[in-house]
């Protein structure tokens, strides 16, 4: 039994026709869409290249310029042959590349909904990368005289002002690396030989952070040097008081930010498959329709469209045992050439001893 079996007289098929052309100018409008998404968020994870660990967070942006470049060609496609179906004569032309054409569609979709998914699923990655590459980021913030690196400091500051944050995971983040220069201590003076030699690593450590981590809505001058000192400051305790510094790790506030735009991303990618897979129904029901024709000559007369000429299953069953043929048919061909080569083996063997 076919699956969505339609009726169509001629009338209903110009109907469809016209119907579907429209429908591929808007998928092509929606490609031009998922396009330009691409590439609002590959300039926007580039902004930031410098504290992300690897290339992989483009892979989505990457997706997203793809399937909107092929939803562009694709559609623009469709849209030529919905519109040479209304004249047979055009037809004609076009009736042997339609089968192909919906196999490829078939795949464009799949390949749509799978971008649609990462979209989503994304985070988990994303949030990796960006641990990584702000904690390498905090380490070269000291190093305004290296070359390749002498970026980093204004990078962190700009990135820290304009998402409200600081640190990787939260301000102390601060505390645990030097992030002031050799070039601006003073080696002569006490209490840096102290700080330096109570160190390890022989790093300055101080619990102080950038101006960067400072609110500025906050009604106190702020406090970025001796943050865990009570009495350095007036009428002050660290764990009590609220500091006025930014509480909120950049990670977070990145991983917030783009996380949001690739999820509304992804929900337009998912609206996008929706209306593919109308259109793609749509074409079929159209090719169907008028393969059907039972008198090619009178373009007046009925006939039925369908999106599957059997049953979900039966078709299922059909596409199984295609597969199993063509692996039986190429294990027989691999068998027969390694027979050949066996056999021609032999023959060099025996003329070798002879």
């Amino acid at each position: 039994m076919a699956v969505l079996k339609v009726k169509f007289n001629q009338k209903k098929r110009v109907k469809l026709a016209q119907g579907l052309w429209l429908m591929n100018w808007f998928s092509v409008f929606a490609g031009i869409l998922v396009f330009s998404m691409g590439l609002f968020l590959k300039i926007e994870l580039r902004k930031r290249s410098e504290v992300m660990d690897n290339s992989e967070s483009h892979f989505v942006p990457n997706c997203l310029i793809l399937v909107g470049i092929l939803s562009c060609a694709f559609n623009g496609f469709a849209g030529k042959i919905c519109h040479d179906s209304l004249d047979p004569a055009k037809f004609v032309k076009w009736k042997p590349l339609l089968k192909p054409y919906l196999a490829l569609c078939f795949i464009f979709n799949i390949l749509i909904f799978f971008v649609a998914l990462i979209c989503f699923l994304m985070r988990g990655s994303l949030d990796s990368t960006l641990a990584q590459g702000l904690k390498n980021g905090m380490k070269f913030y000291r190093d305004t005289d290296t070359p390749g690196r002498c970026f980093m400091k204004k990078t962190i500051d700009m990135l820290q002002i304009e998402f409200k944050c600081c640190g990787n995971n939260g301000y102390k983040d601060w505390f645990e690396i030097q992030w002031i220069s050799n070039r601006y201590l003073d080696f002569s003076s006490k209490e840096v030989k102290d700080r330096i030699k109570s160190n390890v690593d022989g790093r300055y450590l101080v619990d102080g952070v950038p101006f960067s981590c400072c609110n500025p809505s906050s009604p106190r001058p702020c406090i970025q040097y001796q943050v865990t000192n009570n009495s350095a400051h007036y009428s002050y305790d660290y764990q009590t008081e609220e500091l006025n510094l930014w509480l909120r790790g950049c990670r977070e506030a990145l991983l917030h930010y783009y996380s949001s735009m690739m999820s509304s991303m992804g929900a337009i990618v998912l609206l996008v498959w929706l209306f593919e897979m109308a259109v793609t129904v749509g074409l079929r029901l159209l090719h169907t329709s008028l393969e059907s024709i039972a008198n090619p000559e009178d373009p007046e007369c009925e006939s039925e469209g369908w999106v599957l000429e059997n049953s979900l299953k039966d078709t299922l069953r059909s596409a199984l045992e295609n597969l199993k043929k063509i692996g039986k048919f190429n294990q027989v061909e691999a068998d027969a050439e390694g027979g050949g080569g066996e056999d021609g083996g032999k023959t060099q063997t025996v003329a070798t001893v002879s």
